[in-house]
């Protein structure tokens, strides 16, 4: 008895349909990305001495192993720390000529900064500290800046610091050769270089 010829099957286009698959799955699938600190890092720069800061000059924030804050060596909880850098920062505690502060609102403690320009805001985070902790703290510190930028834009300019770099940032790009859009950068630097963010992140540290 003869055998009967199997049936075969015509695979020349599962190629050409897992191909096509692919490209599917790789237009319509939605790739998470992890949000972050926006955070510019200043160009790297050798044989440079670091400026001597004066201790008063100082506000050393840490975060500890356990996510505890800790400001200027006293457990604070973070919901104070944005008014308490902005203290610091506004304190303009300085006499002496070159270190008044004219535009300050602080106690002008003279056991506090001298003034915003010197003022440096030190942070150390401990490597068991978890990231939520670290930018919630970062983000209160940053806020501390913007909120004195804002209050001293507004008092010069009639406009807040945040909403002209906001505006600065939405300027169409075929306008940005307009007088206008170089008056608010300048604007925007003025009240940047009054109250420069000084913020400088030390090494992580282990207990």
């Amino acid at each position: 008895m003869a055998k009967r010829a199997a049936p075969e099957v015509n695979a020349g286009s599962m190629a050409d349909i897992a191909f096509l698959l692919l490209i599917f799955f790789l237009v319509t699938t939605t790739i998470e990305v992890d949000s972050g600190i926006t955070s510019k890092l200043p160009p790297e720069q050798t044989d440079v001495t670091p400026p001597e800061v004066k201790k008063k000059n100082v506000f050393q924030v840490i975060v500890n192993s356990d996510n505890q804050l800790l400001v200027q060596e006293d457990v604070m909880d973070i919901k104070d720390l944005s008014l308490a850098a902005q203290d610091f920062l506004d304190n303009g505690g300085g006499t002496e000529p070159g270190n008044a502060c004219s535009y300050c609102q602080g106690d002008r403690d003279p056991l506090s900064s001298d003034n915003p320009k010197k003022a440096v805001i030190s942070l150390f985070n401990d490597r068991l500290a978890t990231y939520d902790m670290y930018a919630t703290v970062m983000n209160e510190l940053v806020k501390a800046y913007n909120v004195l930028r804002d209050r001293e834009a507004q008092s010069r300019y009639g406009e807040a610091y945040t909403s002209m770099v906001r505006r600065v940032a939405d300027w169409p790009k075929e306008e940005r050769e307009q007088p206008e859009y170089f008056e608010l950068q300048d604007k925007i630097a003025k009240i940047a270089d009054l109250y420069p963010r000084n913020l400088s992140e030390g090494e992580p540290v282990k207990n």
